[in-house]
């Protein structure tokens, strides 16, 4: 027997899923699943938690997959390094200039976002590469040695190189990466062309400086687990879930750890797309609930959407920190099931996007917390079981969830129970903004998808969220509260190339485009050969999309590209833009196409486990009911609700709200009128009904 696991650090809790797999047949185990808290900031500690209480030993385990929010977390809570940044000449202050998009066009009173390089750790050299990658000016490597003596002396712990158009042609970048490795072994050093090569100045410097930012950081993590691991017994390279919905090795994650940014997400998406396809559900909408945050994102016909235009922090009154990375379109919300409830001194209600974390967690834990969050609002409505709380690990700190929300309504002039509802209305109107943000400003109805929703939260908050958005249907996945740990052993190891270059799409161009791709072909084969890549007997294969627009345009859309035995079909490849365009800004043009970036995703298949089929055995729908309580489903009235076993149901069975459906970490709401029934692989679909 082998043991394959994956391993997903969240803001609150560390989730691990594992399944053994026979190495005479190859048939899957069951899968098995183990929830601890996250131990910031020694997450590997969470992790080894995770293992033990799920009695598996690393020794044991063949493959170990692992995403981590260590990234997001260093960045969104300043725990990074000091970082010095070397640039072209006449280029110090990218990082201050950044872009004139002011998201609050009337606030007189903004200020740009600080730069995580203060200026006098901005240092410049002379060196010059033009817009076609020509070198017009080898790099000045004697200004080198005392801009590192400058650096030292600042206490800086990584640099970030960034010059002009190293996206063309990094020589400049590399020369002078080598040379300040050779003048200081100890410090991390990343050149922008390691990470991106895509135009755009500002956002290629910010991408650099926030991963040298991390890099030290994430290369320490990274090395501690493989220690841990390591002690344990485990005698592979664990690996490393990135933000683009792949996993990679080690090696390739403490190079580029910027592509961690999203890694925890992200896969909790490709596994709704790989159940959609399963379950014949290919239009989604995903939700993502967890104990600090709500992730969601849209899944069209099984695909799932990557964008290089990331950013974090970004609010409706900031513009963020731009990051070019491949990272799957994800809209990220500080609401969660630990996020708190506060009042502002107009006395108007918020929830997050402060979160209680782990510890001291929400009131109901008993830790010490004081502020009430999401969690405890539903605890006093009656939508949790105390008896389930945490697992059944937990026994509810009733009186501090009273006193809480007694001492918070009090500020608002309502009862404890009103300003419960308020919280959880409140949470709903801030997740329904963020599923319209991936849905309704994009083109799309949410009317023709399905809402799948996981995580601790994303049963309890689902249907409710549905309804305000007309979803015809709600899906609650088999094993939701780990499902983003799940979707890492559905991974396959993937790298993107982004390329920018500007090429009309015309009949004479189709051969240097075809060329493009196979040159980046080439380099993801080469790059895999050096990861040494051994998961199977499966041969790399390669995707191949575009950024394109309209010529004189700015902005792109990513397309397909059709590539067939005779090349690139150019009229399917146009038309594929047109439609995209057209659905993405309700118009197409008669101008010529342009791709601005040329996109390749290079895979590695790794084996999956197959999603057991469960078998009815003829149990009746009686038999899973635990017993009744009082539930507030807010607009829906106070209820008498049943409550059911959710392990004991079986496919084909099929129930009516009131109601709630529980496992030991899964609360299912279903309010009045709304049916659910259960499919052949354990999940919970909610038929909304109809108004």
């Amino acid at each position: 027997m082998q043991i394959r696991a994956a391993s997903d650090v969240g803001g609150t809790f560390t989730d691990l899923v594992f399944y053994d797999i026979d190495t005479g047949t190859g048939r899957c185990g069951t899968v098995r699943t183990a929830k601890v808290d996250t131990t910031p900031p020694n997450f590997e500690a969470g992790v080894m938690n995770s293992l033990a209480k799920g009695g598996v030993s690393p020794a044991e385990i063949s493959f170990f997959a692992h995403g981590a929010t260590v990234v997001i977390n260093a960045i969104t809570e300043r725990r990074g390094v000091r970082v010095g940044l070397i640039t072209t000449q006449g280029f110090r202050d990218v990082l201050e200039i950044a872009r004139g998009n002011r998201p609050d066009l009337f606030n007189f009173q903004f200020h740009k976002p600080l730069p995580f390089v203060q200026r006098e750790l901005r240092a410049e050299v002379r060196e010059r590469t033009n817009y076609k990658g020509e070198i017009e000016q080898s790099v000045e490597q004697d200004e080198l040695p005392g801009i590192v003596a400058r650096f030292k002396a600042a206490g800086v712990e990584a640099i970030a190189v960034c010059f002009l158009h190293a996206y063309r042609n990094p020589a400049n970048e590399v020369a002078v990466a080598r040379r300040l490795r050779d003048l200081w072994p100890e410090v991390s050093v990343l050149a922008s062309h390691q990470l991106s090569r895509e135009w755009r100045e500002y956002e290629r410097t910010s991408t650099t400086v926030l991963s040298a930012y991390v890099h030290p950081i994430a290369k320490r993590y990274i090395e501690s687990l493989e220690s841990r691991l390591k002690a344990g017994g485990y005698r592979q390279p664990p690996y490393m879930m990135l933000s683009n919905g792949g996993i990679a090795t080690v090696a390739m994650a403490k190079e580029n750890p910027i592509a961690m940014v999203e890694s925890g997400p992200s896969s909790g998406i490709y596994a709704a797309a790989h159940l959609g396809h399963l379950i014949g559900r290919r239009n989604l909408l995903v939700l993502d609930i967890g104990g600090t945050t709500a992730k969601c994102t849209l899944v069209e016909n099984g695909e799932v959407r990557i964008t290089t235009e990331y950013f974090v922090e970004r609010t409706r009154r900031t513009p963020g920190y731009p990051i070019q990375t491949p990272v799957s379109e994800i809209v990220e919300i500080g609401n969660g099931g630990g996020s708190i409830a506060w009042v502002d001194a107009g006395g108007k209600l918020h929830v997050g996007p402060q979160s209680a974390g782990a510890r001291p967690g929400p009131v109901a834990y008993g830790r010490g917390g004081t502020e009430p969050t999401t969690t405890d609002a539903n605890l006093l409505l009656g939508r949790i079981d105390p008896k389930s709380f945490g697992g059944g690990e937990i026994t509810p700190d009733w009186d501090a969830v009273r006193a809480a929300f007694d001492t918070l309504g009090r500020k608002l002039g309502v009862s404890g129970v009103e300003a419960a509802r308020g919280v959880v209305r409140i949470a709903n109107a801030n997740m329904t903004n963020a599923l319209r943000l991936v849905s309704t400003n994009k083109g799309y109805d949410p009317r023709e998808f399905a809402l799948m929703a996981f995580g601790g939260g994303g049963p309890m908050h689902a249907v409710a969220l549905a309804e305000e958005l007309k979803i015809p249907e709600v899906i609650v996945p088999v094993n939701s509260s780990v499902f983003s740990a799940w979707g890492m052993l559905l991974t396959d190891l993937r790298r993107d190339y982004v390329h920018t270059h500007l090429l009309p799409l015309t009949p004479e161009n189709a051969p240097a485009a075809l060329r493009q791709f196979r040159d980046m072909e080439a380099e993801a084969a080469a790059n895999v050969s050096q990861d040494g890549i051994a998961l199977g007997d499966t041969a790399m294969s390669c995707e191949h999309f575009a950024d394109m627009r309209y010529q004189g345009q700015e902005h792109t859309v990513k397309v397909p590209v059709a590539i067939g035995a005779q090349g690139i079909d150019l009229a399917a490849t146009i038309d594929r833009f047109h439609a995209a365009h057209q659905k993405r800004y309700t118009y197409r043009l008669p101008n010529p196409v342009q791709i601005v970036n040329f996109h390749v995703i290079a895979r590695v298949a790794v084996p999956k486990p197959d999603l057991p089929r469960q078998q009815a055995t003829g149990r009746k729908l009686g038999d899973t009911l635990i017993g009744r309580r009082i539930v507030d489903f807010d607009a829906h009235g106070v209820h008498d609700a049943a409550i059911y076993d959710g392990l004991r149901l079986e496919p084909g069975m099929e129930l009516e709200g009131p109601a709630i459906v529980q496992e030991p970490m899964v609360t299912l709401v279903v309010p009045p009128g709304n049916k659910v029934s259960t499919d052949e692989f354990g999940s919970y679909h909610v038929h909304l009904r109809q108004s």
